[in-house]
């Protein structure tokens, strides 16, 4: 019997499904969505939502809980930094599982799991723009310029 027993095997052992569900989270976090089988998205989601739940407090403490989990500083700060103020007034459920159809091979249900919400992407570097009338010196205007 299976009584207070949570969570999926996926038919893996121990270390090998916390690896699976790691690299999962990371891509998620990264690319925002990730495809894949039906199972591992909602094992997957549970977890996701929990980090997310830790990265809104924004703490120190709370930055070291995900870390602990993910080891990957790079998906951490993503977490804390742009995704989990995006989700600062909603609940819970911040991710959405679409289905896609069946795989070919062995006929698995595929989803898409992606964010509900995107981060806006801030632009690096903001380009000066040039009014129309303003055009370009020369070496020779330079050169006359700096003589005055």
């Amino acid at each position: 019997m299976r009584h207070r027993k949570a969570g999926r095997k996926l038919s893996r052992h121990r270390a090998h499904r916390k690896a699976l569900f790691k690299n999962l989270i990371s891509s998620l976090i990264i690319h925002g969505e990730i495809k894949t089988t039906e199972s591992k998205a909602k094992a997957v989601r549970r977890l996701v939502d929990k980090l997310i739940t830790k990265g809104r407090l924004g703490t120190l403490h709370a930055r070291r809980l995900i870390a602990a989990f993910l080891q990957n500083k790079k998906v951490v700060n993503r977490i804390v930094d742009e995704i989990a103020p995006v989700f600062k007034n909603r609940p819970g459920g911040y991710t959405r599982m679409t289905r896609l159809g069946r795989r070919r091979g062995d006929q698995a249900m595929m989803v898409k799991l992606e964010l509900v919400e995107k981060p806006v992407k801030e632009e690096k570097k903001k380009k000066e723009v040039k009014k129309k009338g303003e055009s370009k010196k020369t070496k020779d205007e330079n050169k006359s310029d700096k003589s005055k």
